[in-house]
């Protein structure tokens, strides 16, 4: 009795060749362009059932998006500069550990004005979960801040 599986006839892998896309567009005009997909039929959705007011301003905003979403599909990725991302990068990390901090305490004055009764032991052992991300966050912007503050500064001509 043979109790080995034979296979079938091998059939073998064709190499399918997909059809590349005849014009390559950049991000962020894919970003534009997504956007207005979503955005138009939504706004043409909603504006008639919105009152009057609130529906021109609604049209108006819409609008201003297409102009700056056309601004930002002009701006070619490929120029930007390590250098020129500095501050954003700054920002960011500044912005981590702020929003971290400021959870801290919102967390600390939510504990110590709705829950008096519980002792500190208490506290962290029921919100150390919220404690550990907002420290994270702090952390993690504070990473940041350090990352850049050891980049090398290009060199400036006198």
């Amino acid at each position: 009795m043979d109790f080995e599986t034979k296979a079938n006839a091998p059939t073998p892998t064709d190499n399918i060749e997909f059809a590349q896309p005849t014009t390559t567009r950049k991000p962020l005009q894919l970003l534009r362009d997504t956007e207005a997909l979503l955005r138009r039929p939504t706004v043409a959705t909603l504006s008639p059932i919105l009152p009057p007011k609130l529906s021109d301003r609604f049209q108006k905003t819409s609008s201003l998006a297409d102009e700056s979403f056309k601004e930002l599909a002009e701006i070619d990725l490929n120029t930007i500069s390590d250098f020129e991302l500095r501050p954003a990068r700054i920002l960011v990390g500044l912005s981590l550990v702020g929003f971290g901090a400021l959870m801290i305490l919102v967390l600390l004055l939510y504990l110590n004005t709705l829950h008096p009764e519980l002792s500190t032991v208490e506290k962290i052992r029921q919100y150390w979960y919220q404690y550990i991300w907002f420290v994270s966050l702090g952390v993690t912007g504070m990473f940041v801040l350090g990352r850049e503050a050891m980049r090398p500064m290009p060199k400036r001509r006198k």
